[in-house]
Parts: C-alpha cells; sequence; structure tokens
C-alpha cells in the first residue's frame, strides 16, 4: 500500500492550519468579522465530524452553491475579505491566473496593432456628463471624490467608471488626419462601478481589474472588424484558457452599451445555479462619442470627418466563472492554460524514504518538467505530511499531482494524479516532461468538452409561451423566435412576465442581490437556426426576424 492519507504524520508534521500569530500557543485569536464575507457552518466539535478541519471545504456545490463558492475562493487562497463591502484582495494564487491571461491577451492585441498606455483614474464631472445616455447608464454606480482633507472640491471628481469620457478628449487632441488613424490603445486598470446590490467576489465586485480596449478608425467597416476581433480574442479566452464554453452574438438596443451604436457579447453559462453570465464586451460606438468630444479628421479628399470607434473589456469576472464552471467538492479544479502550477510533485516521506533520498530525484523530475515548458514546483516543506499535501494542492486546482515513493524510486516512475478526473497513472521518468506536456493538453480540451456537453444539455428552442418559464425551472437558457432586437417594449414584458409566473410557482428572489428570478434576452446569437417562413415571435406574436437567447442571469 502507497504511503500517503493513511500514513500517520511524520514526526512534527502539522495536520491542521497553522496557528495565527500573536496568539497564546495552541489558541489562535479571533479575527475581526469582516462585513462582506459570508457566514460560516459553526465547526464546534458537537457539529464537526470525526476527523474532520477546517482544511476541507465546509459546503457541497448542490447543497449551499452560494457558500461552496465562497469556501472554494478563499480555501484555495485566491482572496481574502476586506473591510469594505465588494472590496476584495486579490491574494498571488488568483492575481497569476490574471497575470498569465495579460500575457496571452497581450501578444494576441499586439500581433493587431494595438498599444497598452495609461489614463488618470479621475475624470472630471463635466466630462463624465458630457455624453447624456453614457452617464445615465452608470449614474447610479458612479462614485465621487468630494473632500481633500479638511476641505470641500470646489467640483466633485469622480472615480472611473469606464474611461471612454478620460480618453477621447485625448483622441481629439492627437487625431488631425487620415495618416493618424487607425489609433489602437488598450489599457491594464483598475474601476470602480459602487454596486449597491449583495457584491459576490470576481462576479460583482465595487473595485475590479479589467482590460479595456479604446480605437479610433477611419470607417465604419474598419470599426465593424475591430469590434468583430476584440470579440473572437475573449471567446478564446475562455475557450482556449478557461475551458469555458461561450456563445457569441448581439445584444438587444435595451441591453447595449450605454452611448454605443451597437454591442457584441460572448456569453458563458454557470450549470448548477442554471444562471447565464456575461462573459465579455465589444461595443460598436459609431460617430457618437466622436461628435461629442470632436476627434474629426481629414480625409485624403481634404474634408473633415468623424471618425468611428470602438471599445472593449474584459475582466477579473473571468476567474470567477471559471471557478464556478469547474469546481468541485475538493476545491478548484484549474484548467492547465492558466494554472499557476500545472504540476506539484509530492514525496511520501517515511521510514522508507527520507527527505535526503527523495529530494535528488524529485529535482530531476521538476528540472525535466521545466524544461518542457510545464509551470512545476516541488513540494518540500517537512511540517506537513503527504496528505496534507495532496489535499492543499488539490483545493488549489492543480492540474497533475506528481506523487514519489521508494517503491517508485525503485522502479524509476512516478504515480500521476489528474486533478479534473481523479485517474491515477504510473509513469517511468524517462521522458516524462514531453508526456505530461502532452497530457495537459488533453486535460484542457476534455475539460472544455465537458463543459460544453453540460451547457448544451440546458440550451433549448422555445416556439410557444407556455413552454417558456417551465424552461426557465429547469435551469435552462432558452432560445425563441423573436420580431427583433429593438422592440424594448415586448423585451420589458418578457422581463415582467416570466417573473410574474416564477413567483407563482413559488420561485423566491432577494430584493437585496444582484439575481432575479426574470428572465432577459443575453444575446441575438451570430449562429442562427432555421427560422421558417412566418414564424411569430414568442411573445408580441408578429412576425419573427431572428431566433433571441434568453436566461436568468448574474
Amino acid at each position: 500500500e502507497r504511503a500517503g492519507d493513511n500514513e500517520k504524520p511524520v514526526a512534527g508534521a502539522k495536520t491542521t492550519a497553522p496557528p495565527v500569530k500573536g496568539g497564546k500557543k495552541g489558541k489562535p485569536q479571533p479575527k475581526k468579522k469582516d462585513p462582506s464575507a459570508p457566514k460560516t457552518k459553526n465547526m464546534d466539535k458537537k457539529t464537526s465530524k470525526k476527523g474532520e478541519t477546517l482544511l476541507a471545504l465546509q459546503w457541497k456545490k448542490k447543497e449551499n452553491f452560494p457558500m461552496w463558492y465562497s469556501d472554494v475562493i478563499v480555501l484555495s487562497e485566491m482572496i481574502s475579505y476586506y473591510n469594505i463591502s465588494g472590496c476584495y484582495i486579490l491574494r498571488p494564487w488568483s492575481y497569476k491566473i490574471w497575470d498569465l491571461m495579460q500575457v496571452w491577451f497581450n501578444g494576441q492585441i499586439q500581433s493587431l496593432g494595438v498599444e497598452n498606455c495609461y489614463f488618470p483614474l479621475f475624470v472630471s464631472k463635466d466630462r463624465l456628463e458630457k455624453e447624456k445616455d453614457h452617464v445615465e447608464g452608470f449614474a447610479a454606480e458612479v462614485a465621487w471624490v468630494t473632500k481633500s482633507g479638511d476641505g470641500d472640491l470646489a467640483m466633485p471628481i469622480a472615480v472611473r467608471p469606464t474611461s471612454e469620457t478620460i480618453m477621447y478628449p485625448a483622441f481629439s487632441d492627437w487625431i488631425k488626419s487620415h495618416r493618424d488613424l487607425p489609433l489602437k490603445l488598450n489599457q491594464w486598470s483598475n474601476v470602480v462601478r459602487w454596486e449597491f446590490k449583495d457584491p459576490t467576489p470576481f462576479l460583482r465586485s465595487r473595485e475590479f481589474l479589467w482590460q479595456e480596449g479604446h480605437t479610433a478608425h477611419a470607417t465604419f467597416d474598419e470599426a465593424n472588424e475591430m469590434v468583430m476581433q476584440a470579440l473572437d480574442l475573449y471567446r478564446r479566452v475562455y475557450e482556449e484558457l478557461l475551458a469555458v464554453p461561450v456563445i457569441p452574438g448581439y445584444k438587444t438596443e435595451k441591453e447595449k452599451f450605454a452611448g454605443g451604436d451597437r454591442t457584441t457579447t460572448v456569453e458563458a453559462y454557470i450549470p448548477q445555479s442554471g444562471r447565464a453570465i456575461q462573459g465579455a464586451t465589444s461595443h460598436h460606438l459609431g460617430q457618437n462619442f466622436g461628435k461629442m468630444f470632436e476627434i474629426k479628421f481629414q480625409n485624403e479628399a481634404g474634408k473633415s470627418e468623424i471618425a468611428w470607434q470602438t471599445s472593449w473589456g474584459l475582466t477579473t469576472r473571468t476567474i470567477g466563472v471559471m471557478v464556478m464552471v469547474h469546481g468541485d467538492d475538493v476545491g478548484l479544479v484549474l484548467p492547465p492554460a492558466i494554472a499557476p502550477l500545472q504540476c506539484v510533485i509530492v514525496p511520501i516521506i517515511s521510514k522508507h524514504l527520507t527527505d535526503e533520498d527523495a529530494k535528488e530525484y524529485c529535482e530531476g523530475i521538476l528540472a525535466d518538467l521545466v524544461a518542457n515548458g510545464i509551470r512545476a514546483k516541488y513540494d518540500d516543506r517537512t511540517m506537513y505530511n503527504p496528505g496534507w499535501k495532496y489535499n492543499h494542492w488539490e483545493q488549489k486546482g492543480v492540474p497533475i499531482r506528481i506523487e514519489v515513493g521508494p517503491r517508485d524510486i525503485e522502479k524509476q516512475q512516478v504515480r500521476t494524479v489528474i486533478r479534473s478526473t481523479g485517474e491515477k497513472i504510473d509513469e517511468k521518468i524517462d521522458g516524462l516532461g514531453a508526456l505530461l506536456n502532452t497530457k495537459l493538453g488533453t486535460i484542457q480540451v476534455n475539460m472544455l468538452q465537458a463543459a460544453r456537453k453540460t451547457r448544451d444539455e440546458h440550451l433549448v428552442q422555445v416556439t410557444e409561451w407556455k413552454d417558456f418559464v417551465p424552461n426557465l425551472e429547469k435551469s435552462n437558457m432558452v432560445l425563441t423566435p423573436w420580431c427583433g432586437g429593438e422592440h424594448q417594449d415586448w423585451e420589458e414584458w418578457v422581463k415582467n412576465k416570466s417573473r410574474e409566473e416564477s413567483l407563482a410557482e413559488g420561485e423566491e428572489e432577494d430584493a437585496q442581490t444582484a439575481t432575479s428570478v426574470a428572465a432577459k434576452t443575453l444575446c441575438i446569437p451570430f449562429t442562427q437556426p432555421d427560422l421558417p417562413k412566418g414564424t411569430k415571435c414568442i411573445a408580441s406574436g408578429m412576425d419573427a426576424t431572428c431566433w433571441v437567447l434568453w436566461g436568468r442571469s448574474y
């Protein structure tokens, strides 16, 4: 039998989390209650199971999804709660995921001629309010600086909710001729949107990290090409990096970006909650902001024209979506492409294998993995036993664990354990790095395929209203015939009617949260099923012009 989970810890090994510094020996000091942290189960001696410690998740994914999510992101060391509600500390494990996404995304946009830059965090009141529709879309979420020390500012200054009104006055200064176009800029920054409803780490917070691209072009078509290029990069971030399938499409007039001409989106699906979530958006701004900020250029004929613009953004919401889609009752399950560590080597130290005996063998394996481009670590910590380490790295979602025991060294092999499937395979160390590199690619593909299969099982077509709400109750996204994205009145009717019928069926919603039992349009998918002539809109009864995707949404 392999030593490890069932083995007694070696002398001095820790089997629980280290004590909090500053307390009496053996009695950690209680921490201050964080206002945004969720309540936890009472884990006193009377209620905890024999052998259970706070190292394990206290909630099951199917039992209480919100509490499970909070458990996962805290115990995997992704998030720490902060004393201002809606603001969170991104610990190195989650920030490394964001960092890996940045590296990939920068390489892609730079090949499209996009350059990185940085604009100030603050925007003056007059500039923010210059574009009426735009500011109305953000008014309730804008945070204002009104004081400096003990004195009031002469004019309030807004903390950026987005950067159109910050960047475009500069565009107006820089762009004078068709030779100055296209102008393609991107910035990585933080944004503040002061949400009033209950925040959720990564998904809905008052401050978040993002990239925002802003471009100016000579023609509508050039701007439209940029919109689609950016959106496809977002699709690839979700599918190729995060192994999360998305549905690309257009937003309806009701759901488009405030002040924009047209919004495109990628929509993801969270199986456990049965809710969709907007993954990222890319906006064709038309000439609206160009007119407001006088972004004019002289064309080749010497005539003055208004530039066509785009803006597009991707946030740390991506990380939360990935956690919700792939995580299980043990913890995170990370796709290899964005895993901070792709492989971790755990020696099974016992009376049959000392630290010194394991070191040379494990470091040789580590060198092979690194040489093959794998992000890897040799966990040679002596204060924790192998079972503790297994639990720790499983909770953090490392795709492959490599176990090394005395018999493995004798046979010149290792045991590999795949996090996403639990599969255990003994492999020879000769050529191990190349083998595991290929295996990581296979894991990535399989995770996306599994997530897509689950998503597709909850994607249904409905042509009659009587089937609409019952399918929402089954946690489905619903594709229906529609009279057109411009019909905001009928869109509002569906939202109100679906909420009314759902509440009548016993569904509940909390007025303080950001989720509702009402359906909303997610997008008009780019890929449209056949629409036979004479098909009627599910709400208005008018002739349908397209299929639209509905769902309950975050």
